[in-house]
């Protein structure tokens, strides 16, 4: 690691982070830092609760001959961060400490009073305290909260006033969240930093696709997000011949499954027949060979084909992860996508995967964030060790 630019304290907390215990011999060798700052810097940083001293080398079975070394590590109960997906029917928050370990969940329901912003504001507030609740932490341990939303997010957490649903799912959360930091975010943009670590500097898309279609794109391995917060926002596929609009896949396959039915495609004995069915029930039935449901998975397979090419031909990505809760159940609709990019008349196409981090993809993403964001600038937060 090149040394920092910054105080010998941020040169060694930024060390600290980034390996698990270490000596002063290894941090010199590390930083650049002499051995009389490492060691006033171990110091100082255990005074002020970031870092902790272990059981010297001897003890710790590592000693061989001379004085044994000090050994230190980052103390990961300085404080905890808590992501928030704050989607428009459910909220989930998790708390975790500063490696992102997570100690405590919950999540709450909002139903049809998602664009409340009153009822919003409690649940969420509500989940933070039961996710704080089920870490034994007490909030005044929180450092930072990431909230995730629905709705383009620029660099300063404010949305595009829309007169709508945007400034529904931004109405502003501080008073809301817990002690600390306050950091609002895109939830698509949450979605590709949780899915980074599995594809690496490669130039992908992490689509949200449940309810409504939504990116975070990273291109050369930055994340965009342009000037008002807005790349990524998928409203121009209402532009797109094949796609018609930003639904997602359990959107989309609701409306075929309710125009099947008023057209008397849907036989009585379908499983397609009942009363709101979800998208996952199409799926199981195009499974058991329902003839409706398996020409819903080809349509739905074909539309996100499209908006696939659509986000590759723009940004020359080279991978579309399909993340969300939807992205499991709708293996078969990845695979009709897959072949419809497969048949070559699209070259070059990206790979089409499915996560692998579920319904919680934003919420990892926001843990993610908010240590990150504690790792920039850690001495600019004030700490109250756990006890």
């Amino acid at each position: 690691m090149p040394p920092h630019r910054g105080t010998s304290a941020e040169t060694l907390l930024e060390y600290a982070f980034a390996v698990r215990a270490f000596t002063a011999t290894e941090a010199i060798d590390s930083t650049g830092l002499t051995r009389s700052t490492i060691l006033g810097t171990c110091e100082e940083l255990v005074r002020l609760g970031w870092l902790r001293e272990l059981d010297d080398a001897r003890a710790a079975g590592e000693y061989r001959m001379g004085r044994p070394a000090r050994r230190y590590e980052l103390d990961t109960t300085a404080g905890v961060v808590v992501g928030v997906d704050a989607g428009q029917h459910r909220v989930t928050a998790f708390v975790a400490d500063l490696r992102g370990a997570v100690l405590g969940r919950a999540s709450g329901t909002l139903g049809e009073s998602g664009l409340d912003v009153p009822v919003r504001l409690r649940v969420l507030a509500e989940t933070a305290a039961e996710a704080l609740a089920d870490a034994a932490v007490d909030p005044g341990h929180v450092l930072v909260t990431v909230v995730g939303i629905p709705a383009p997010v620029d660099a300063g957490g404010a949305s595009p006033g829309d007169g709508g649903f945007w400034d529904r799912m931004n109405p502003g959360f501080a008073g809301t969240v817990p002690n600390g930091r306050v950091v609002v975010e895109n939830d698509a943009n949450l979605a590709a930093l949780a899915e980074r670590p599995s594809s690496g500097e490669a130039s992908f898309a992490a689509l949200l696709s449940g309810e409504r279609f939504g990116a975070g794109l990273v291109v050369d391995g930055v994340l965009l997000r342009g000037a008002h917060g807005g790349a990524g926002e998928m409203r121009v596929l209402e532009l797109v011949e094949g796609v018609g609009s930003s639904d997602g896949i359990g959107a989309t396959a609701r409306t075929l499954v309710a125009e099947a039915v008023a057209a008397g495609l849907v036989r009585p004995d379908s499983p397609l027949a009942a009363e709101g069915i979800d998208a996952a029930t199409v799926f199981r039935a195009a499974r058991d060979g329902d003839a409706q449901a398996t020409a819903i998975v080809d349509r739905l397979g074909d539309r996100l084909g499209r908006v696939c090419v659509l986000l590759a031909s723009l940004l020359d990505i080279d991978r579309v992860v399909v993340a969300g809760a939807i992205a499991e159940p709708a293996a078969a609709v990845i695979d009709r996508a897959r072949a419809l990019l497969d048949d070559g008349h699209f070259d070059p196409v990206p790979e089409i995967v499915a996560s692998s981090l579920g319904a919680d993809v934003v919420v990892i993403g926001a843990v993610a964030h908010a240590v990150d964001a504690v790792r920039a600038d850690p001495l600019s937060f004030p700490l109250r060790v756990l006890s």
